[in-house]
């Protein structure tokens, strides 16, 4: 496995925000601040056209990595892999809180991380930073070895779907979530982060959004 892009400082986290722009961008600039609970945008449907009231779906155009906002019929064609494959990906809206995978089992040296499987297998982890968000590729094997351990990591769809954990300043979050959740997480530290350390108001708004991300997931 190689090694985090220089400056980035084990155990330290970076911002956070969510919504959806027009216009060219990244999968990150796409997904402005609103709760995470909800995907709530007034711009039309980014395939036909139609207008977007009250909550609605992503697509991941995987060759670009850009997130484009979605209308229900938009989207229906996607639910199940038709439509362009290897193109336009479904975000599902599975959140699950994981009580047993252990990040330092993937080698993980900062205590805010999220890992995506990729269409073809191979795993990165991807660290939030005032910068964005540095990555690197994990071992194959330490990642077998923990999905076959726990059903949801063996479950996680490539792309879409992301293993999130915080393990810094008496978090302990782990998580199975979309990645348009990681999206924002990583905007939020990007926006927010001040100082060496990031400042007690970021780490305020990165406490809130895993409240709402557990306030998110249907009653157990």
């Amino acid at each position: 496995m190689s090694g985090p892009a220089p400056g980035l400082t084990p155990g330290v986290a970076p911002g956070l925000q969510s919504g959806c722009t027009s216009g060219p961008a990244t999968a990150l600039g796409r997904v402005m601040e609103r709760p995470v609970a909800r995907r709530r945008a007034a711009e039309p449907c980014e395939l036909c056209g139609e207008p977007l009231p009250g909550e609605h779906a992503h697509l991941l155009e995987e060759r670009k990595d850009l997130l484009l906002c979605a209308c229900r019929a938009c989207a229906l064609l996607f639910e199940h892999g038709e439509g362009a494959p290897g193109r336009f990906l479904l975000v599902p809206d599975r959140r699950v809180r994981l009580a047993g995978p252990s990040p330092s089992e993937l080698g993980v040296p900062v205590g805010l991380a999220f890992f995506v499987r990729g269409s073809g297998g191979t795993v990165v982890a991807h660290y939030p930073s005032p910068a964005g968000a540095t990555r690197w590729e994990v071992e194959a094997d330490a990642w077998d070895r923990l999905a076959s351990r726990h059903a949801e990591l063996a479950s996680m769809r490539p792309a879409v779907e992301a293993f999130l954990v915080a393990m810094v300043r008496g978090m302990d979050e782990r998580w199975l979530v979309p990645i348009d959740d990681c999206h924002r997480l990583v905007a939020l530290v990007r926006r927010e982060w001040t100082g060496m350390s990031g400042g007690q108001r970021l780490w305020d708004r990165i406490a809130a959004f895993f409240a709402e991300l557990d306030e998110a997931v249907p009653d157990r």
